[in-house]
């Protein structure tokens, strides 16, 4: 993902990683990106810090205090020590600062996506979860969950064989702003069940939900 304010230098970017076999979603603004960050998932963030709505910094902090860990390099203009720091204090894991080269910019992007991408994947019988790229299979094919489908089967495969309460469902799937609700946690619960009815998930009266394996 690109955020970048100036579609110009966007474009001139995008361009270049396409040319070096990379696929690009470019936003203009924090808030488009921190919107599509819940629909997709990236190798890898380049973000420009003076950016509309939400800046970069502000941006890569809320996502890093979501649990997101996608390395993150800032595109910045600023050289001054206190907004580096803020960058790296952030989350970021490097900066390169304009005008920059561009074989220089994919010396970088290479070098981070392939220091980062240590994949693990897990399985509980034909159900396995590939946590670098945040989805879940079963007997080999992808399994299509929202958001929140995902985190909730996630939170049910850490705590298999063991009921899951309502309570911590929750707090894990939505945050301080959002109202979650038993009724919602049900929604899901028959969706995931309707896209793995190999699976059994049972409903803990008064509790919550376990995954048995």
């Amino acid at each position: 993902m690109l955020l970048e304010d100036d579609l110009l230098l966007a474009e001139t970017l995008t361009d270049l990683l396409e040319d070096n076999d990379y696929e690009v979603s470019h936003v203009p603004n924090g808030q488009k990106a921190l919107d599509t960050t819940f629909d997709e998932k990236f190798d890898i963030y380049l973000l420009d810090i003076n950016v509309p709505l939400i800046d970069g910094v502000t941006l890569l902090k809320e996502l890093r205090e979501a649990n997101d860990t996608t390395p993150a390099i800032f595109l910045t203009s600023h050289t001054d020590k206190e907004m580096l720091k803020n960058g790296f204090l952030s989350g970021a894991d490097d900066y390169i600062t304009k005008p920059f080269d561009s074989d220089e910019l994919l010396l970088r992007v290479n070098a981070l996506i392939k220091r980062t991408k240590k994949n693990t994947i897990e399985c509980i019988n034909l159900l396995c979860h590939d946590e670098l790229h945040k989805t879940f299979f079963y007997d080999k094919e992808e399994l299509d969950f929202s958001k929140k489908e995902y985190d909730l089967l996630l939170l049910l495969v850490q705590h298999v064989n063991s009921a899951v309460p309502k309570e911590l469902i929750i707090e894990e799937l939505w945050n301080s702003s959002e109202s979650g609700s038993e009724g919602a946690i049900r929604v899901y619960i028959n969706r995931i069940k309707q896209l793995l009815p190999q699976m059994k998930i049972e409903n803990i009266r008064g509790i919550g939900y376990k995954l048995v394996s």
